[in-house]
């Protein structure tokens, strides 16, 4: 049935066009004819859509009043941190709702709402949320991390698994990521300045693994960090993670009638992903497709691009699919693991004792010949606790990968409305201190103690307290690889290498750096590394 629109409608639309007009006069200078058209706009769709508290008597969730058009935007601001909706749960609850613009947010914040949004109601909320620059980023879904729950996504996922995410890849690929591991241990021995002035691990760091990767995905590899192919890889990489990341175009995705002046943003997403997709495929997907005419048959395929390939050789997927997997592992396989390394690290640095217990273990269990490797892993407990207690403290996901109901649903007893995007608190989950003892402290020992029956993997019996790879339909496959190969790197580094605070520096900053649903390390970590006689 359609409303009235009242005098106090019209009125509080005119004064919140106001205030809008100011806005956008504020954030457009250079273009005064904005700020006229803006309070029309405004009006119009105020009165439209907005009028006669429509959401009066819903039974949504708990959340901060919300305004109309803005929602709660001017409330709560752009930057959405994993820390900030924890205090809000304090306020609002363990489900609570923000509406900013058009979109709503619902933040889930106990372990028990997060099993409903995972696993018992793992389909109501299986889907992605969309917005106008992942769209641009994904080609409106068509990779498998980013799309809608349904058969693409099932199709897309049983295709990238195989070849990327099984125990019978990582047996395959191990000896390999050892042999890039040892690399870098060589490199470190063989660099005075970074065993007596330090430096910046990262990037050392990033090279290994986007040989690991691509050796994986490609059969190729990178000669050094100064290689041209490596230098373009990274930096469209980087590109693509700051425009994604970024909080400068919520405006236009909360409020569709500014979203026209988004055109500069949007242009130059675009621009980068053309240029980056077509970097990704006439560099590495098209010579697997040669290598493949040239060598046909299944039992010449080399590398995982070569069976996605055959599957589009196949029908089950397109080229536009093929090129959306290099682009998901690139995000989501290469940046989250290095984040989760260089936690690790400047945590080790920071505790020295927890580094010499990760040493002492590794010696009393493998002596000095044997290296680490991923088939002792398992003989190492307190190591993995440490990256146990990495994901933990640090998660490079705090708030997981946001999920979506298509439909209406119920959460906890409250209605969420169709299209809403939830995210789960998982930091907090993990950080809560009424659920875990002094979490703020860095204690591995708590996995080998309170905690030994708590672990990371996405099987088997979860513990809703600790998902740093999310559980469920929705979980991040990459799991089996992240987890050895973190261990592997932080395992051959305490090893061979004490691992200090460059002279004059106590300790490594660790502070924080996020962005729409990421975390990593604020300021890239300077390290030296004394060398350990065999």
């Amino acid at each position: 049935m359609k409303m009235a629109i009242s005098t106090k409608d019209v009125g509080i639309s005119i004064l919140l066009s106001i205030a809008l007009a100011w806005i956008t006069k504020s954030l457009f200078p250079s273009q005064p004819f904005i700020p006229l058209l803006i309070p029309l706009l405004f009006t119009l769709t105020y009165l439209m859509f907005f009028s006669g508290n429509a959401n009066a008597g819903s039974n949504t969730p708990p959340g901060p009043t919300a305004i109309p058009v803005f929602g709660n935007w001017l409330q709560v601001g752009n930057d959405l941190n994993h820390r900030f909706l924890a205090r809000m749960a304090a306020k609002y609850g363990p489900v609570f709702l923000l509406r900013l613009g058009v979109r709503n947010l619902v933040v889930v914040s106990d372990p028990r709402l997060a099993t409903e949004v995972l696993h018992t109601q793992g389909v109501e909320f299986g889907s992605r949320p969309r917005n106008v620059v992942f769209d641009i980023f994904t080609a409106n879904g068509q990779d498998m991390v980013f799309t809608e729950y349904g058969e693409h996504w099932r199709r897309m996922r049983r295709i990238m698994t195989l070849p990327f995410f099984t125990n019978k890849v990582v047996q395959q690929y191990s000896p390999m990521w050892e042999e890039e591991m040892a690399a870098v241990v060589d490199d470190l021995r063989a660099d005075r300045r970074a065993q007596q002035e330090g430096m910046v691990l990262r990037r050392r760091l990033q090279l290994m693994l986007y040989n690991i990767m691509y050796r994986m995905m490609f059969d190729a590899r990178f000669s050094s960090d100064t290689d041209p192919l490596f230098l373009a890889a990274t930096k469209f990489n980087s590109e693509r993670s700051r425009l994604a990341q970024s909080f400068e175009y919520n405006y236009g995705d909360f409020i569709p009638i500014l979203r026209p002046f988004l055109r500069g943003y949007l242009h130059e997403c675009r621009d980068l992903q053309s240029r980056r997709l077509a970097f990704f495929n006439n560099n590495y997907v098209e010579k697997r497709r040669k290598y493949l005419a040239e060598n046909g048959g299944r039992s010449k395929l080399r590398c995982a691009m070569d069976h996605v390939l055959e599957a589009e050789k196949n029908g089950e997927i397109s080229s536009e699919n093929v090129i959306y997997i290099v682009e998901n592992i690139n995000v989501a396989a290469i940046e989250t693991t290095l984040w989760s390394m260089e936690w690790a690290i400047a945590e080790v640095v920071n505790h020295p004792e927890v580094q010499s217990k990760i040493r002492k273990e590794i010696d009393d269990v493998l002596g000095d010949a044997e290296p680490v490797t991923e088939s002792n892993l398992h003989k190492l407990p307190y190591l993995q606790a440490v990256v146990k207690e990495t994901l933990r403290l640090h998660s490079p996901i705090p708030l997981l990968v946001p999920h979506m109901n298509l439909e209406e649903a119920k959460l906890g007893g409250y209605t969420i409305p169709k299209g809403s995007k939830i995210v789960v608190n998982a930091w907090w989950l993990a950080n809560n201190p009424e659920l875990w003892n002094n979490p703020e402290e860095f204690r591995p020992e708590r996995f080998l103690e309170e905690e030994q029956g708590v672990d990371a993997l996405v099987g088997g019996k979860v513990d809703f307290r600790f998902l740093p790879f999310g559980v469920g339909r929705r979980s991040c496959p990459g799991i089996i690889l992240a987890l050895p190969i973190v261990g592997l790197v932080v395992g051959r580094l305490v090893k061979n290498f004490e691992l200090v605070p460059p002279p004059g520096v106590d300790k490594i900053d660790v502070s924080e750096k996020g962005g729409q649903f990421s975390l990593h390390i604020a300021k890239h970590s300077v390290i030296a590394f004394r060398p350990i006689s065999a």
